[in-house]
């Protein structure tokens, strides 16, 4: 929900021209825009970039704070008499590489003038309701790149198999408990314990020759690179505090990740050193 806060008097019933939106309708729409471009995976720097864009497009300045949850945005004029602020919550979505795209590919459109204010509204609306890539086909394309992982570490046949197998399993228990809404720290102790059991029965039943390369590739998949990534670049940018934030949260992940893995090595009778 947003919280907004009027610096000075707008009237709702104000009626202004397609190219020339206020600064209270530049900022519903900036704040709402901004919520979803972080949330599904954005950068700092990429947020800046996108919201400026399209800010000077319709003749209006941008002042903005952003935090790991929140994002606090004030739209003023030109000559900084008139003004708009929105608070607004990060809108909680899965990574999502087609939506990031598409959201800053409408900025350009905008910038292009290609596109007035009630057209990238709409197209706003389009890209945040567009359904999700078809889950089969992800779990499937999912457990084919962790086997692909497991052979450019150097497995073999059998143990790229059992990884598929041990992928296909975690990343489906995955979907599930998402869908559920069950927090992101527990899902990934159960699925990363559930595939590196599956992942084990290289070594306990000497499928292959590589039974450590299949059992230390069974979890790849949930490893948080995109949220250490972008801490890295949040860091260059100099937010700090989104930085730290996204480093934690991808500190714990792994951690959650190793505890799954140990347990799967524990309850298999699989030595760790």
């Amino acid at each position: 929900m947003n919280v907004i806060i009027e610096d000075s008097e707008i009237t709702d019933n104000e009626t202004v021209a397609l190219s020339h939106p206020t600064c209270k309708q530049i900022c519903m729409f900036l704040s709402d825009y901004a919520a979803w471009l972080l949330g599904c995976g954005a950068t700092c720097i990429r947020l800046e970039k996108n919201v400026n864009r399209i800010a000077h497009t319709f003749d209006k300045n941008v002042d903005m704070c952003i935090m790991p949850r929140h994002i606090n945005l004030t739209v003023s004029s030109k000559d900084r008499l008139t003004s708009f602020t929105a608070i607004s919550s990060i809108r909680c979505k899965c990574i999502n590489f087609d939506m990031n795209t598409r959201l800053s590919r409408l900025s350009w459109e905008v910038a292009d003038g290609r596109l007035n204010f009630e057209q990238t509204k709409k197209g706003f609306e389009n890209i945040i309701n567009t359904p999700t890539a078809n889950k089969w086909m992800v779990l499937f394309l999912a457990s084919v790149a962790n086997a692909s992982f497991c052979r450019l570490f150097g497995g073999d046949i059998p143990a790229m198999i059992i990884v598929f197998i041990a992928t296909l399993a975690g990343f489906y228990l995955k979907q599930i408990l998402t869908e559920n809404k069950i927090d992101i720290r527990i899902i990934f102790i159960v699925c990363s314990f559930v595939s590196s059991v599956f992942g084990a029965t290289d070594n306990l039943f000497s499928i292959g020759s590589t039974p450590e390369i299949a059992i230390g590739t069974s979890v790849l998949y949930l490893v948080p690179g995109i949220p250490l990534l972008n801490s890295f670049s949040d860091m260059l940018d100099r937010h700090y505090i989104c930085a730290f934030s996204r480093f934690m949260d991808a500190l714990i992940l792994t951690a959650c990740l190793s505890i799954g893995l140990c347990g799967g090595m524990v309850m298999m009778n699989i030595g760790m050193f």
